[in-house]
């Protein structure tokens, strides 16, 4: 089923702002879209509204063609996974399972059936007897989503459902969770504040920030074309280095911008409103094999020079943090370099960006202006 939210909000009684507010999004037939953002952003209120535990008080949501604005859950053909397990613990995994479809009297022998086969799905056949306080705490978070399974719904929406879980755990479920979303066919619509998560499970991803949309695109796009600074300095991991440059132009060597005493070039076909920029480039952009001009005279072009604060070996990649030398305010950068490289902290260092992948960002509107690629 394809849902549609048109410009919905929601604020809250005594509130002075909204929530969330215009949220307008179109979520297609199967297709496995995350929410994510910090604490507070209005992710888990959407989600909740989609689901009709909240009612919006403004804009309109389809159910397909269906107008379910002002439905109550009950009405709207979904299972909710959340973030506790929410597991009745006098229940066996099976009746745990179960409850819902006796509910809605659905006969014995399905609900046995369907049982069954979410339990085969999810590996928790063996567990079936048991009782919730004999499981892991990802055996209860698998039963909670064969709960859900068993309903047959049209919409799956999972609210940060491996929070509680450990990382290497984590890393196993959400696998699991995906492989199961690809293998039914459902839409879903999940929630979390870990932005690897969101980019490793989701079709598309929505960026939240302040109760609005940020950006909505796929993993690759937000990673590698974040369209405004939140973004950009949220996803990845380590996020994108962000640096405050000023635009300098003059008739012989055209437009630059200068971070420190780095110039960056800038390709034709990129329009500046303002000349304060923000220049953007990811860790794994940063290249220890310096190009052009010697090091110490009055700037360096199309390169960052660094004073080494920090040094982090983690076995397949040594992670290098200095502050960008003749930087004002002496902004942090970290640079992903080679394994066989040893650093060390207290040294000068030279990098150079892969011109292509750097991103200038208006500093005033905090939007994209374009790449080192053009525009």
């Amino acid at each position: 089923m394809d849902l549609t939210l048109e410009r919905v909000g929601l604020r809250y009684p005594g509130a002075d702002r909204n929530a969330v507010e215009e949220i307008s999004l179109q979520i297609a037939d199967g297709e496995f879209l995350v929410l994510v953002g910090p604490s507070g952003c209005g992710k888990s209120t959407t989600l909740r509204m989609l689901a009709g535990l909240e009612l919006p008080t403004e804009g309109t949501i389809l159910f397909g063609d269906e107008d379910v604005t002002t439905a109550p859950a009950a009405e709207r053909d979904i299972a909710m996974v959340f973030q506790n397990y929410a597991l009745y613990p006098h229940m066996t995994v099976e009746g745990n399972m179960e409850f819902a479809l006796k509910n809605i009297g659905v006969p014995k022998a399905e609900r046995r059936e369907r049982i069954v086969e979410a339990a085969r799905l999810l590996d928790i056949e063996p567990y079936l007897d048991r009782k919730p306080r004999q499981l892991s705490g990802g055996q209860r978070q698998r039963v909670a989503m064969g709960r859900a399974i068993v309903r047959d719904p049209q919409v799956f929406m999972m609210d940060e459902p491996l929070s509680n879980l450990d990382a290497k755990l984590r890393v196993q479920t959400r696998t699991q969770i995906s492989q199961l979303q690809k293998r039914l066919g459902v839409t879903t619509v999940y929630v979390t504040h870990d932005q690897t998560e969101a980019m490793t499970m989701g079709d598309r991803v929505v960026v939240m920030n302040a109760g609005r949309i940020e950006q909505v695109g796929t993993p690759k796009e937000l990673y590698s074309r974040p369209e405004t600074l939140f973004v950009a300095g949220f996803i990845g991991s380590p996020t994108m280095n962000l640096l405050a440059g000023r635009l300098e132009s003059d008739g012989a060597s055209g437009r630059r911008v200068r971070v420190g005493r780095n110039l960056l070039p800038v390709p034709a076909g990129l329009e500046f409103e303002h000349d304060d920029i923000v220049v953007g480039v990811r860790p794994e952009d940063l290249d220890t094999q310096a190009h052009g001009g010697a090091e110490g005279g009055e700037h360096d072009e199309d390169r960052f020079t660094i004073d080494i604060a920090l040094v982090e070996s983690v076995g397949s990649d040594v992670y290098v943090y200095g502050s960008v030398h003749g930087a004002e305010d002496d902004k942090q950068l970290v640079a992903r370099i080679d394994k066989d490289h040893e650093p060390v902290a207290g040294e000068r260092m030279t990098l150079t960006a892969d011109a292509r992948r750097v991103l200038f960002f208006d500093a005033q509107t905090q939007r994209l202006i374009g790449s080192g690629a053009g525009v």
